[in-house]
């Protein structure tokens, strides 16, 4: 049996992934921020029983912040989907930034340093971290791997907009330059979706908790 970690499992896209190893008979163990938070999950997926576990990180921006949970069991893949993408915030920096770049750099040292038997990390990364809006929608354009996105850091810390385009851009940055320093065991895969809507199955008290891709469609 596969044995996955998923981070922020409460959030619209891991809800979604968690299901897809749970519904093929493998183990999938998933990051929240407090026993709270395991409620609405547990009900959810009751039909897996032991198939899913909780594992509490209170805050992924904390060095180490992922260490105890990678120690306490034996990953065959990670799957960090655990980033904010809100406008609704007061400061880029803290809210969007720091969360993105440092929760991506911890996950990645915690499986380099107690994960040997992780074989493959992927990060769910964004168009925003290669689109340059200064271009336009370019029509026909072919993105590689060697699109960036060009904004700086300090223009990233000026609104939410560019908060949240700079936290996916710094963040992915951080990952393969991670790759490419610290040489580690596992392979690296980072997704870049524009925008991803579908279900909202995340646990949703009224309409204005909807996830934000999902939102836009109701304004």
């Amino acid at each position: 049996m596969t044995r996955v970690l998923v981070t922020g499992g409460n959030g619209f896209i891991a809800i979604h992934v968690i299901e897809q190893p749970l519904a093929r008979g493998h183990s999938v163990v998933t990051t929240v921020r407090s026993g709270e938070k395991t409620k609405y999950l547990h009900e959810k997926f009751s039909k897996y029983g032991e198939n899913l576990k909780f594992s509490i990180v209170p805050d992924m921006a904390v060095s180490g912040a992922f260490d105890d949970t990678i120690k306490s069991y034996q990953f065959d893949a990670v799957l960090h989907t655990s980033s904010p993408f809100t406008f609704n915030i007061k400061d880029p920096k803290t809210d969007l930034l720091d969360p993105a770049i440092q929760g991506t750099q911890s996950i990645l040292h915690s499986v380099k340093n107690f994960g040997p038997s992780v074989r493959r990390v992927v990060v769910t990364s964004s168009f925003a971290s290669v689109v340059d809006l200064s271009q336009g929608d370019r029509p026909g354009y072919v993105y590689t791997e060697n699109d960036w996105n060009p904004d700086t850091y300090d223009a990233a810390l000026t609104n939410p907009i560019d908060g949240y385009y700079g936290s996916k851009t710094f963040a992915e940055r951080a990952a393969w330059k991670f790759l490419e320093h610290e040489k580690p065991h596992f392979a690296l895969t980072t997704l870049l979706p524009p925008m991803v809507y579908g279900p909202p199955t995340q646990e949703l008290t009224n309409v204005d908790k909807l996830n934000t891709s999902n939102a836009s469609l109701y304004a």
